[in-house]
């Protein structure tokens, strides 16, 4: 199923995604650091909620409480969330 999460205190403002059960495929941002958010689509493809959770949960950028990766564990673990009620 395809998910549209807005961003929060971030550079970028949306993320896309897909989500089948638990994997996460075709991840995309909306704005922020085009190089890096690319890379970290790639990195996460195949992934797993809780592996994503687990790697990039809690990072930060600089001194904002969040980052675009933060945002990325955020969203794919709402979600799943919303997936498993909704089943």
């Amino acid at each position: 199923m395809n998910y549209k999460y807005k961003t929060r205190m971030v550079c970028s403002t949306e993320i896309n995604f897909k989500l089948d059960g638990d994997i996460v495929t075709d991840v995309s941002f909306v704005g922020g650091c085009n190089g890096n958010l690319k890379a970290v689509s790639k990195l996460v493809d195949g992934m797993t909620v809780e592996e994503i959770e687990r790697k990039l949960g809690g990072n930060t950028c600089n001194t904002k409480p969040t980052s675009c990766a933060d945002q990325l564990a955020k969203a794919v673990r709402q979600a799943y969330d919303e997936s498993r009620k909704n089943a």
